[in-house]
C-alpha cells in the first residue's frame, strides 16, 4: 500500500490562488521524479471535469486516466497552505495532497483519509502543524471500527432462553475473531440485564480485540425478543470509548422507537436495518456497486449530487458492513463507506416522494455514476443445483464406427472400453430447524474435505496437480462461501441446501465471465462443492472397474483427475469443458489422452462400449469396426515405440537427414517447470507465459517479486540455454481483478496484450527490468504479444530501450509474437527492427479463420494447417530471411505430428512445444529431409482447405514409410 513519508510533506507553502497551488503541486511531483512535466496539465484537466475537493480543508488533485503515460512512479506530495486558499468550487483548502497514479494504489490513500475528515479539530491542526511527522500522524492513525454487521447478527434462531440467546450472540463475536475463549466464559457466567420491551443486554471485556455488538433473536418469543452482547475493549482510550458509545446508541435508538418486541419478527437484513436507524415505515432500496474501483471520489461525488437534488434526506449503508448509515449527501461519509465493486448498498428514505427519490438513486448507481462499468451478475438468489434439478432429455449416443469431432485437450491415442461416470444423486432435505447443528455439520464436512485435499496434494508431489489442488484447498477456506452458506442455514436451510446454494451462485457467476479460461474455473468450484456435499450426504463417487478403461463424464473435476489410477485409465472423454479447463491441463501433465466438449450424447454411451480416442485430432470413435481398430492399434504401437526411442535420444540435437538444425524448446506457464523441461531435452524455453505471476497476486507484483520468479527459470536453464519471455498478455479476454477494463463486445479484439501494456507503461517497464535483472547476462529473448504494426512495436521498444540503457553487459534480443494477421502481412516492415519473430499459431489461426479454437462445435475447423495460415507463416519467413532474423513457432501446431514437416519445410528455425512433447518432436525432425520438405511446401500452399493439406501430408508420409 502507498504510504505517506516525511519527504513527501511540504510545509508552510503559499499560493496566489488555487491555480498557483495546483501548479506548485504538479512541479513537486516532477521534482520528485514521479512524473513528467506534462502531468501538471493533467491536474487542471481533472479539475475541469470535477472538483477534487474532498472535505475538511483537503483537496486531492490527480491526473486523468489518459495521463498515466506521464507517470514514472506511483507516489504523492502533500502541500500545506497554513493561510488557506479558496478552491475553484468555493471551498477553503489548507492541505493539497496531489497524487501521481500509475495504477490504483492511490485509492487506498483516499479511503484512509475519509476516516479522519470528520474528527473534530483535524482541519485546524493540519493547517497549523509545524513538522511532517505531526501531519503524517494526524492522517495515518488507523480508525477504531466498532463492529455491528451481518457477521454479528443471528436472527430467528431455534433458541428461546435468554442465556441460550446470549451464547449464540457471544459465539458470533468469537467466530468473527472479535473476542477469544475467555470472553465466552465471561459471558456465560453472567445474567443478562433487562432493557425493557423483552430486550436484554450482557457485557464482557475479557480477551476482546475491538469493540463489537452482537444480537440474537429467537424464532419463537417467550421472555426475550432479543439479547444483545457487548464486547468492550479494556482500558479504552477516547477514540475506542467513542466507538463503543456508538454501539450503545444503536440499542438506545431501538428502545426509543418502541419496536423492541418486533425485532424477533425480522430477518438478519431487516434487523441490521433497524439497528442502523431505519424505521419500519422507511422505504428501502438495495443496489450493487458496479464501478471497477468502487465508490471512490468521482462516482461518490456523482452519488452525493443526485442525493442532494432529492426533496428528502437519503441515507445509505453497506449491507455487508456495519450498521452505520450515513447521509448520502455527504461526500466524506459516502467515500468512507469504502464500498467495493459487487457490494450491496442499502439506501433508505422516509416520507412523501421516498420511492421516486430512491429510484433516481438506484438508476444512477446501476448506470455507473458517470463511469463505464462492467456488467454485474446478481447471484444473491441461488438457483437450484443440478443435483436437485429435473431430469434432462437424454441425447442419443454417437453412431458406431463413426468418428466424432470435438476439442483436442491432451495428445495421445487409446483403445479401451468406456466407463461412464454419472454423478450421484445427493438426496437431502431443503430445510432444517436446528441451525446450530447444521452449521456444525457443515464445518465438519468442510474440515473432512480439506483433509482429503491435503492428502491428495501430498500424493501429487508438486507440479500442475499439486498447484491446482492447492487452489481447491484455498476455495474451501474462502470465508465468503461459508458465510453465504451459513446465512442460508440461519434462514432455515439445511447444511446441504445452504452449501450448494452458495457454490451454485458462485459457479454461475464464474461461468458468466467473458474470459473462457476464467469461466471454465466454475468446474473447479462445483468440484469443491460436490466434495463437501458428498461428506454431508455420506455419498461416495462411483467406483471405476478394475480393468483398463476410458473415463466418460459430463465434466471431470481436477480432484477426480488427481485420484485417477493412471495404470488403468487409458483416456478421458467429456461432454463439456474446453482445452484450457483444469481437467484438460491435468490430463496433459499426466500424459493421458483427452478429448473434451464432445456433447451430451457421449453420456448415453454404455459401460463397456469400446472407444478409440485420439487426443491430437480431438476425435473419438465408438464401437469401431475391426479394420479401424487394427489401424488404431498399429498407430498406437508405432507411437509407443517411437516415444521410447525418442526419450532415449532426448538430449541429442534435432538435425534433419540433410544436416539442418532445428532448435526444440519448451512452452512454460510457470517458472518452476523449467527444470523438468530441461530434463526432457528442451534446448531452452521458447515461450514463458509471464502472466502467471500477475494472476497469482492480488496486486501487480513488484520488481523483487518478479526477479525472484524469473530467476528460477534462468537457474534451471543454465548459462547457455535461452529463455524467450512473452511480456504480460492480459486484457479484455483475460482480465486481472486489479486492472479492470470497460466492457467490450468482443474482448478478443479489444484492450489486451501490448495494447494494455502500453496503457500501463510503468508495469511493462518494471517487467522488462525484472527480466533483464534475473537473466544476469544469460541469454534472454523478450517478445511483445498482439503487435499489429510497426507503430505499436516502436512504442514498446522505447520503453525497452530506456530500461536496457541501465545495464552494462546483457545478452538480450527483442522480437514480436505473430498472432495478428496484420503482423504477418506487415512482417517486411517489422523485420528490419526486430531480432526474431515467434509465431503463435493458436491465435493466428483463430483470427485468420474467425473460429474460436475452444468452440465445442467449430474448433475442429480451426486448423493451423489451413493454407491461409501457412501463407501468412511463409510471409513472415521471407521477411525474416531478407533481414537476418530467426523465426520460431510456439503454438500447438509446433507439436502436431503432421505439421512438423510442413513447418520445417517452410524454413522455421525453432519449435517450442509442451515439455512432454519435446522428445517426440525432436525424433520427427531427425526423420525429415529439409530439402524434400521444402519442395512440397509450394504444392501445399496452393491447396484450398486444411483437409486437403492433411491428406497430402498423410499420403506423402505413407509413401515414405513404404520406401
Amino acid at each position: 500500500m502507498l504510504k505517506l513519508t516525511a519527504d513527501a510533506v511540504l510545509l508552510d507553502q503559499s499560493a496566489d490562488d488555487w491555480r498557483d497551488a495546483l501548479t506548485q503541486a504538479g512541479k513537486a511531483l516532477t521534482r520528485a521524479g514521479l512524473t513528467d512535466a506534462a502531468y501538471g496539465q493533467a491536474l487542471f484537466q481533472r479539475e475541469n471535469e470535477a472538483s477534487t475537493y474532498l472535505g475538511n480543508g483537503i483537496a486531492i488533485p490527480h491526473g486523468t486516466p489518459a495521463s498515466r503515460a506521464y507517470v514514472r512512479e506511483t507516489g504523492l506530495r502533500l502541500l500545506q497552505f497554513p493561510n488557506g486558499l479558496e478552491w475553484h468550487d468555493g471551498n477553503r483548502v489548507s492541505l493539497v495532497i496531489t497524487i501521481a497514479a500509475a495504477n490504483d494504489e492511490h485509492l487506498d490513500i483516499l479511503r484512509g483519509l475519509t476516516h479522519v475528515l470528520d474528527a473534530p479539530g483535524v482541519a485546524h491542526r493540519l493547517a497549523e502543524a509545524d513538522n511532517a511527522d505531526e501531519v503524517i500522524a494526524l492522517l495515518s492513525r488507523p480508525p477504531v471500527v466498532a463492529r455491528l454487521d451481518r457477521h454479528t447478527v443471528a436472527a430467528r434462531v431455534p433458541v428461546t432462553t435468554r442465556q441460550g440467546l446470549a451464547a449464540v450472540a457471544a459465539t458470533r463475536l468469537h467466530e468473527a475473531g472479535l473476542a477469544g475463549p475467555a470472553f465466552l466464559a465471561e459471558i456465560m457466567g453472567q445474567t443478562p440485564a433487562s432493557l425493557g420491551d423483552k430486550l436484554w443486554l450482557i457485557e464482557g471485556s475479557a480477551d476482546v480485540a475491538q469493540p463489537a455488538l452482537a444480537v440474537a433473536t429467537p424464532a419463537e418469543v417467550h421472555d426475550a425478543a432479543a439479547v444483545f452482547v457487548l464486547a468492550r475493549v479494556p482500558r479504552a482510550d477516547e477514540q475506542v470509548g467513542h466507538a463503543t458509545q456508538k454501539l450503545l446508541d444503536r440499542m438506545l435508538g431501538v428502545l426509543e422507537s418502541g419496536e423492541g418486541t418486533r425485532l424477533a419478527q425480522l430477518d438478519a437484513g431487516q434487523l441490521l436495518g433497524r439497528l442502523s436507524g431505519e424505521s419500519s415505515s422507511a422505504e428501502v432500496l438495495r443496489v450493487r456497486v458496479r464501478n471497477a474501483h468502487g465508490l471512490h471520489a468521482r462516482p461518490a461525488k456523482q452519488l452525493v449530487q443526485i442525493a442532494r437534488e432529492q426533496s428528502l434526506p437519503i441515507r445509505v449503508r453497506l449491507e455487508s458492513g456495519g450498521a452505520d448509515t450515513v447521509s448520502a449527501a455527504s461526500l466524506t461519509k459516502v467515500i468512507g463507506l469504502g464500498a467495493r465493486r459487487g457490494q450491496m448498498l442499502v439506501f433508505s428514505a422516509e416520507g412523501e416522494g421516498a420511492s421516486g427519490a430512491l429510484e433516481a438513486i438506484g438508476n444512477a448507481v446501476r448506470s455507473g455514476l458517470g463511469e463505464e462499468v462492467l456488467p454485474l451478475d446478481d447471484t444473491s438468489e441461488a438457483r437450484p443445483s443440478r443435483n436437485k434439478s429435473q431430469p434432462r432429455a437424454i441425447a442419443p449416443a454417437p453412431a458406431d464406427d463413426t468418428p466424432l469431432d470435438a476439442v483436442a485437450a491432451s495428445p495421445g491415442m487409446a483403445i479401451a472400453p468406456a466407463f461412464v461416470m454419472r454423478l450421484p444423486e445427493f438426496d437431502y432435505p431443503e430445510t432444517r430447524d436446528d441451525s446450530i447443528s447444521e452449521r456444525r455439520r457443515l464445518d465438519a464436512a468442510i474440515r473432512d474435505a480439506y483433509s482429503q485435499l491435503t492428502d491428495l496434494v501430498r500424493a501429487a508431489d508438486g507440479g500442475d496437480m499439486a498447484e491446482i489442488l492447492s487452489m481447491h484447498e484455498e476455495m474451501l477456506r474462502d470465508p465468503e462461501l461459508r458465510e453465504a452458506a451459513v446465512e442460508a442455514i440461519n434462514e432455515g436451510a439445511s447444511a446441504e441446501a445452504g452449501w450448494w446454494a452458495a457454490i451454485d451462485a458462485s459457479a454461475r457467476a464464474q461461468a458468466a465471465l467473458a474470459d473462457r479460461i476464467l469461466a471454465e474455473r466454475a468446474a473447479d468450484l462445483r468440484d469443491v462443492g460436490r466434495r463437501v456435499l458428498g461428506r454431508l450426504c455420506g455419498v461416495d463417487m462411483p467406483e471405476p472397474p478394475e480393468h483398463p478403461y476410458i473415463l466418460v463424464a459430463e465434466d471431470i473435476g481436477p480432484s477426480d483427475v488427481a485420484q485417477l489410477d493412471t495404470q488403468r485409465v487409458r483416456g478421458l472423454l467429456t461432454a463439456k469443458g474446453g482445452a484450457t479447463s483444469h481437467s484438460a491441463i491435468l490430463a496433459r501433465s499426466l500424459g493421458i489422452p483427452a478429448v473434451v466438449g464432445a456433447g451430451e450424447g457421449v453420456l448415453s454411451l454404455s459401460d463397456g462400449d469400446e472407444l478409440i480416442i485420439d487426443g491430437e485430432r480431438g476425435r473419438v470413435t465408438p464401437n469401431p469396426s475391426d479394420a479401424r481398430r487394427e489401424r488404431a492399434e498399429r498407430a498406437i504401437a508405432d507411437r509407443e515405440a517411437l516415444a521410447e526411442k525418442a526419450f532415449a535420444a532426448r538430449f541429442d540435437p534435432a538435425v534433419t537427414t540433410d544436416d539442418r538444425r532445428i532448435e526444440v524448446a519448451a512452452n512454460l506457464g510457470n517458472t518452476s517447470h523449467a527444470g523438468d523441461a530441461v530434463e526432457r531435452g528442451a534446448e531452452g524455453v521458447g515461450l514463458l507465459r509471464t502472466e502467471f505471476i500477475f494472476m497469482a497476486h492480488p496486486a501487480a507484483p513488484d520488481l523483487d517479486t518478479q526477479v525472484a520468479e524469473y530467476r528460477r527459470a534462468f537457474e534451471a536453464l543454465g548459462p547457455d540455454r535461452p529463455l524467450v519471455a512473452r511480456t504480460l498478455d492480459v486484457g479484455g479476454d483475460k482480465p486481472l481483478d486489479y486492472w479492470p477494463v470497460p466492457p467490450e463486445d468482443n474482448p478478443f479484439l479489444g484492450l489486451r496484450g501490448i495494447r494494455l501494456a502500453l496503457d500501463r507503461p510503468q508495469i511493462l517497464e518494471t517487467q522488462i527490468r525484472a527480466l533483464v535483472t534475473a537473466a544476469d547476462g544469460r541469454p534472454l529473448r523478450i517478445m511483445f504479444p498482439m503487435v499489429k504494426d510497426l507503430a505499436e512495436f516502436h512504442a514498446a521498444r522505447a520503453i525497452y530501450d530506456r530500461v536496457i540503457a541501465e545495464f552494462d553487459s546483457v545478452d538480450v534480443q527483442l522480437g514480436v509474437m505473430v498472432e495478428v494477421p496484420s503482423c504477418a502481412l506487415l512482417a517486411g516492415s517489422l523485420a528490419p527492427h526486430v531480432d526474431f519473430f515467434s509465431i503463435g499459431t493458436n491465435d493466428l489461426t483463430q483470427y485468420t479463420l474467425a473460429i474460436d479454437r475452444g468452440h465445442p462445435r467449430l474448433s475442429g475447423q480451426a486448423d493451423g494447417l489451413h493454407p491461409a495460415v501457412l501463407r501468412l507463416i511463409l510471409m513472415v519467413m521471407v521477411a525474416a530471411e531478407n533481414h537476418g532474423c530467426w523465426v520460431g513457432v510456439c503454438g500447438e501446431l509446433a507439436s502436431d505430428g503432421q505439421a512438423v514437416g510442413v513447418l520445417v519445410g517452410l524454413g522455421i528455425h525453432e519449435l517450442s512445444v509442451n515439455a512432454r512433447q519435446v522428445p517426440l518432436v525432436k525424433a520427427r525432425i531427425r526423420r525429415l529431409s529439409y530439402t524434400e520438405a521444402a519442395s512440397r511446401v509450394e504444392a501445399l500452399l496452393s491447396m484450398a482447405t486444411a483437409a486437403e493439406v492433411r491428406e497430402a501430408v498423410e499420403a506423402a508420409e505413407a509413401g515414405e514409410s513404404q520406401v
